[in-house]
């Protein structure tokens, strides 16, 4: 038989996938140690549950036993390894990250494992699993074609808790579902599985989702943030209250009560779906601005300057991560599928747009080029979907890695926070200073890394370079760089008509 593996995306270690789901005396050797505390058990240890699991072992006004829950795949198993080995699975630029896992280290109150046995001793269980949107988009220009939201994954999840938890658990939904879901998708699932186990239904089931920004503020972003909660019932609802406010600073950041759970789900997504509308809003004046050689940057900072225009959002490569490429369709789905009403046709224009976005900056790179991409060397710098993060998910250079691909275009990519491209089976050079050997026709900047704006080495590395391509497709680049990089090179600026 062959095992199946796990590798640490930070180190490389490889572990080997155990074929039998059991680490009861794991995690009982762990609850041994921490008698006496209530037990939350955190299901997911992505970008929102790993982090979430460092907010509760450090909790406000209350010791707790956390135990994070993830299952044991190639892509998550040496997650859990590395947790319980000391190495925390995300790299990030906030120091608070550290800070937060080394203290619970110490504490010996933080512990992973795959063995749904966690449940039978929580007290509380916060829910924080993809729930993805299946699109299907064109493999030349990432056209959406169409789009599935599967269940599937989560009510598997959902199952394995009801189908081992305390009568009286607490579960905290942080994922972002289709307005709806918890009503009519968890609740069932819960009093199902109870009333088969002939257990009284009473569990507390809540709604607070997330507000969570990997980057320099990632903690800050889930305890020091305001959140919006509710409940299924009122007993719900004020368990809820009480158990979030024991990690969030709510005399700073006070909560906000919603009437039902899918008002809450409808908040999360019309959050995100305002801001990609925003974002899809902005696509067509910068083109507009281009073609007509004006600078939209400096138009939308004078429009900003009146208050109810200060979101206003910015030219830029595309939209990328978990939230904004789906959320407006998790809304419209809903809308059709729960509640069998019309759909939400802007929402999903505004995805629409998005999606397409990496091929203006395709295009103007290609007219650099006399759309002659072949055999040029075109230096990336980010991969990331977002500043001083390591987040490939969705990200909108990959749309444009493909399209330069498909070109016949000799790529190189740097990202300080990647080493190894998931999504591509590629790897990534974080050290910048090895890319600055070679003889690039392009240098596209892709990702406000803080590196690429405060970097001395960069600087006299590009204003030493003759005639090349400079192409900055997110507004990275500084009036002085701007003015340095193109004294000898070709420099165009997304949204910079002027230039």
């Amino acid at each position: 038989m062959i095992l199946k593996s796990s590798i640490n995306q930070i180190n490389n270690k490889v572990y080997t996938i155990p074929e039998v789901i059991d680490d009861k005396s794991g995690i009982d050797e762990f609850l041994q140690k921490n008698k006496g505390k209530k037990v939350v058990v955190v299901q997911g240890l992505g970008f929102v549950g790993a982090v979430m699991s460092l907010i509760v072992a450090n909790a406000l006004t209350e010791e707790y036993a956390v135990i994070g829950i993830d299952l044991a795949s190639e892509q998550s198993y040496w997650k859990i390894c590395a947790i319980n080995e000391g190495v925390f699975p995300i790299i990030s630029s906030d120091n608070k990250v550290k800070e937060f896992f080394d203290r619970s280290q110490k504490k010996e109150n933080l512990y992973a494992t795959y063995d749904p046995y966690a449940y039978t001793k929580a007290d509380v269980v916060i829910v924080d699993i993809n729930l993805d949107v299946q699109k299907e988009t064109d493999e030349f220009d990432n056209s959406l074609k169409g789009y599935e939201v599967n269940l599937n994954a989560f009510k598997s999840g959902i199952h394995a808790i009801a189908k081992s938890c305390k009568s009286d658990v607490l579960v905290l939904v942080e994922t972002t579902v289709p307005p709806g879901t918890c009503l009519n998708i968890v609740k069932p699932i819960f009093d199902e599985e109870l009333s088969k186990r002939g257990l009284d239904l009473n569990y507390k089931l809540g709604h607070s989702y997330e507000r969570v920004m990997p980057g320099p503020n990632y903690i800050d972003s889930i305890q020091n943030f305001y959140r919006v909660y509710s409940g299924i019932d009122d007993k719900s609802a004020l368990a809820t209250e009480e158990f979030l406010r024991t990690i969030i600073s709510t005399d700073n950041y006070p909560l906000t009560r919603l009437n039902s759970t899918t008002a809450t789900e409808m908040a999360k997504v019309m959050e995100n779906s305002f801001r990609a509308m925003n974002i899809a809003f902005i696509q067509e004046w910068t083109e507009f601005a281009e073609d007509s050689k004006v600078n939209l940057q400096e138009v939308i900072k004078a429009i900003k300057m009146r208050p109810t225009h200060n979101n206003m959002m910015f030219p830029g490569l595309g939209v990328g991560g978990y939230c904004l490429t789906k959320d407006p369709l998790l809304a419209s789905w809903s809308s059709k599928n729960i509640f069998n009403i019309q759909g939400l046709p802007q929402s999903e224009t505004a995805v629409r747009i998005n999606d397409l976005m990496p091929n203006h900056s395709f295009r103007k790179l290609s007219l650099l080029f006399d759309q002659n991409l072949k055999g040029k060397q075109i230096l990336l710098l980010g991969l990331s979907y977002l500043s001083n993060v390591g987040d490939t998910r969705y990200s909108p250079v990959e749309v444009l890695y493909n399209r330069l691909q498909a070109e016949e275009a000799v790529l190189f990519i740097h990202d300080p926070y990647i080493a190894f491209w998931e999504e591509k089976k590629v790897q990534v050079e974080t050290d910048l200073l090895k890319l600055m050997d070679r003889n690039y026709d392009a240098i596209v900047f892709c990702t406000g890394h803080s590196i690429y704006s405060n970097n001395k080495d960069l600087d006299n590395w590009i204003a030493g370079l003759d005639n090349k391509v400079i192409y900055d497709s997110n507004l990275i680049l500084s009036e002085r760089q701007i003015k340095l990089y193109s004294k000898n090179n070709k420099l165009k600026i997304v949204g910079r008509g002027d230039l």
